[in-house]
């Protein structure tokens, strides 16, 4: 199967509401590899790889985001693979 990759930023209230740590159990449950950050700015930015199913699901979760997110918009953006890319990390 094809894989594909994109890089997201998403904003609103999603600093201090758990949106990494549930990003992360959401990419484990999709088998999407890549990584989650929080930015200065207090959005958030993402890196995920896998099938195209794979990827979309991840992008439709982080539109809702964890329980107390308030997902506000996100941005998306297609990017080359990371052949180097293996699991999923969340980055403080």
């Amino acid at each position: 199967m094809e894989e594909k990759a994109v890089r997201v930023r998403i904003h609103g209230r999603v600093q201090g509401v758990s949106f990494r740590y549930y990003a992360y159990q959401q990419a484990l449950r999709l088998g999407v590899k890549g990584w989650i950050r929080n930015k200065p700015d207090g959005s958030v930015a993402g890196f995920f790889q896998g099938t195209e199913e794979q990827v979309e699901g991840m992008v439709r979760w982080c539109s809702k985001g964890s329980p107390m997110a308030v997902v506000e918009s996100i941005e998306e953006e297609t990017v080359p693979l990371d052949e180097t890319m293996n699991g999923f990390n969340v980055h403080v």
